[in-house]
């Protein structure tokens, strides 16, 4: 296998968003990003890492005692061998997490991976930045496979979250699939974004960074 990726880094970790925070994970962050969100956390990807072959990755990986492995970045599907990663990675029976900014469809993403998706929301500067066909998509893929995708909003005011609830009401995914809110750091605090899904009974997931909890003054390979 020749396909190469552009590697930031490979680390061992605690899972720290999404449903499956708080279990042992492997990542795999890819470089390279097509956005650039002003509360984006790693920023460092917007560099070059370091080219490996998709067999040296999957190598690396075999050393660690996980079958958890998250794909990240940057934004993964910046890089077109990033899917056959993917494949590569389910074929060795790896549960595999695919986390993306949503900007690309994810009609090629094998259905075993779960897609976690993220919304951009007017404050990243990124807003209306989801494909267009990711909806359909995701509807598709639940249907097949329940859990299959999950979507994750980054909020930092109040404007972004009406306009998270607007877009999860006007496209009906309200009780269809894992729904992730989590607040910028130093735009939002956590128990007000607590106050306003309780007051609105919305059937979604506060997320913190657990490993901004657990690891506080270590901002890569955490």
């Amino acid at each position: 296998m020749n396909n190469k990726l552009t590697i930031s880094e490979i680390f061992y970790s605690i899972q720290g968003e999404s449903s499956y925070a708080g279990f042992p994970c492997v990542f795999i962050r890819l470089s390279g990003c097509n956005l650039r969100c002003s509360y984006c956390d790693a920023d460092y990807t917007w560099q070059d890492g370091d080219k490996k072959s998709i067999d040296t990755v999957l190598d690396i990986i075999d050393n660690y005692p996980c079958e958890l492995v998250e794909v990240t970045g940057g934004e993964p599907l910046f890089q077109k061998s990033c899917i056959e990663l993917l494949s590569q990675l389910i074929r060795r029976n790896k549960t595999v997490l695919l986390e993306s900014n949503g900007s690309f469809s994810i009609e090629d993403v094998p259905s075993e991976a779960v897609a976690i998706l993220d919304v951009k929301c007017p404050d990243s500067g990124s807003k209306n930045s989801f494909h267009p066909d990711n909806v359909g998509i995701i509807k598709e893929r639940i249907t097949r496979i329940p859990n299959s995708c999950e979507l994750k909003f980054v909020l930092s005011t109040r404007q972004d979250y009406v306009y998270a609830v607007d877009f999860i009401k006007r496209n009906n995914f309200f009780n269809m699939l894992p729904i992730l809110f989590s607040p910028v750091q130093k735009g939002l605090t956590a128990d007000t974004l607590a106050h306003w899904i309780m007051e609105d009974g919305l059937n979604v997931r506060l997320q913190l960074q657990l490993h901004t909890i657990l690891w506080p003054n270590i901002s890569r390979g955490v």
